[in-house]
């Protein structure tokens, strides 16, 4: 039985994980509820494909999305109108347009190496 603290995934890449194939399963803990996801706010728009793809990207990397739509909000929709999607992380714009999954990859390597110090 699988618990609410796994996820089924197979390993890729050392020790990144990806959900896979239930028949090919191997249980891994799941970083959101083990408390280790990232958090990334994603800028967006309604009908707006690539924020979609954004999303899926993030949320394959672990990361706990929090979706702010700019055009109910004047200075955002000023700030990042021809932009989004915008992927913010820890504080900071890191992509804008298309989420890079190699450089989005090499970011949490970095931040989990910086939190091992």
């Amino acid at each position: 039985m699988i618990g609410p603290n796994c996820v089924k995934a197979l390993p890729i890449d050392g020790n990144r994980v990806m959900p896979q194939n239930p028949e090919t399963h191997l249980l891994v803990p799941n970083p959101t509820v083990a408390g280790m996801a990232q958090k990334a706010v994603l800028y967006t728009r309604q009908d707006c494909h690539l924020c979609e793809q954004a999303r899926q990207v993030l949320e394959r990397n672990g990361f706990q999305v929090e979706s702010v739509d700019i055009d109910r909000d004047e200075s955002l929709r000023q700030q990042f109108d021809l932009c989004v999607p915008v992927v913010e992380i820890n504080g900071r714009v890191r992509f804008r347009g298309r989420v890079n999954e190699v450089l989005l990859r090499r970011l949490v390597d970095h931040q989990k190496q910086g939190s091992q110090d």
